[in-house]
């Protein structure tokens, strides 16, 4: 069994510490200029001005807007892939999604025939949902970055296998995890994914300079919330609370931020929105997500992304 990343710090002390506390779409890829014309409501031409008007500091420095989407395209092939396999036990380049781009591509590491045998009818039309979600992500974040005239990175390797694994072991919930073995695994897959999703998208928000690709990633935190509430609520429902906080503890002993399970402590009420003493959407930086996809506090791989992300931010 591959040992758990923690370079810098104890994890699994601080998750126990931590435990101790408490607690009208289709599949079908779109025209490069959909995500500018429909979301963003500009033409290319418009957009490559907006992006011309860009502070000077904000394109020389490797955190610019560009280096922003090309992030979060690296996030959300891992999103996509999860899901897409999920619901069809193949990747999303068999529905001609491109995966191709700048950096080191890699392969999806994932278990023979990996199709979930869903059981739950309810569950398995929200794994095809949000799986033509994710998917559409993809597409129009590679879109948008190729309007502006600049290369969408390649996906990186994608680890589906022995992530699940190292993090059930992490969680104390075993020493081995097959997310596409049932509904409820399924579900708790995906519970790792949205919620730091979300955090990354409001995170991100300060950093994007320009009010149009703001609006644009706006609109997918959104969407993403949406995925995470109905995960929890899910799970919530299946009496999930105590695995969530077991997931949630190394999510924050990683990432920091608040973050919690999907009930307020052993048989308690429902925590259904995961939010700060204010009410308010976690945010993480890139930094903080980065230690939770790499399993490690400063690390520069690992765990989903064994070669790492590709981009200036990685």
């Amino acid at each position: 069994m591959q040992e758990f990343k923690r370079p810098d710090r104890d994890v699994m002390a601080e998750c126990t510490e931590r435990s101790s506390q408490g607690s009208a779409r289709n599949g079908s890829p779109q025209p490069r200029r959909r995500f500018l014309s429909r979301v963003l409501g500009l033409g290319t031409g418009a957009f490559g001005a907006a992006m011309a008007g860009l502070p000077r500091t904000a394109l020389a420095s490797g955190v610019n807007d560009a280096a922003i989407l090309n992030f979060a395209l690296n996030l959300e092939y891992l999103e996509a892939e999860y899901y897409t396999y999920a619901v069809t036990g193949m990747s999303i380049e068999s529905l001609s999604i491109g995966t191709g781009g700048s950096g080191m591509p890699g392969p999806v590491t994932i278990k023979p025939d990996p199709q979930v045998p869903f059981s739950i009818s309810a569950v398995a039309q929200y794994a095809r949902e949000v799986a033509k979600d994710e998917q559409q992500h993809v597409s129009d974040i590679r879109s948008t970055l190729a309007a502006l005239g600049i290369q969408p990175v390649a996906r990186p390797a994608v680890d589906l296998l022995n992530s699940f694994d190292i993090l059930a072991h992490a969680a104390g919930l075993g020493m081995s995890f097959d997310p596409f073995a049932s509904d409820l695994n399924f579900l708790l897959g995906a519970y790792i994914f949205e919620d730091v999703g979300v955090s990354a998208y409001h995170g991100a928000a300060a950093l994007i300079a320009n009010k149009d690709i703001l609006s644009a990633a706006a609109g997918i935190l959104g969407i993403e919330a949406y995925h995470a509430g109905l995960i929890r609520t899910l799970l919530f429902q299946l009496g999930q609370g105590m695995a969530t906080q077991a997931i949630s503890n190394v999510r924050a002993a990683l990432g920091g931020a608040t973050d919690y399970g999907v009930a307020a402590g052993p048989g308690g009420s429902s925590s259904i929105i995961l939010s700060d003493s204010s009410s308010i959407a976690i945010s993480r930086t890139t930094r903080q997500v980065l230690n939770i996809a790499y399993g490690g506090v400063n690390a520069a791989s690992g765990l989903f992304f064994p070669k790492g992300l590709n981009g200036d931010i990685s």
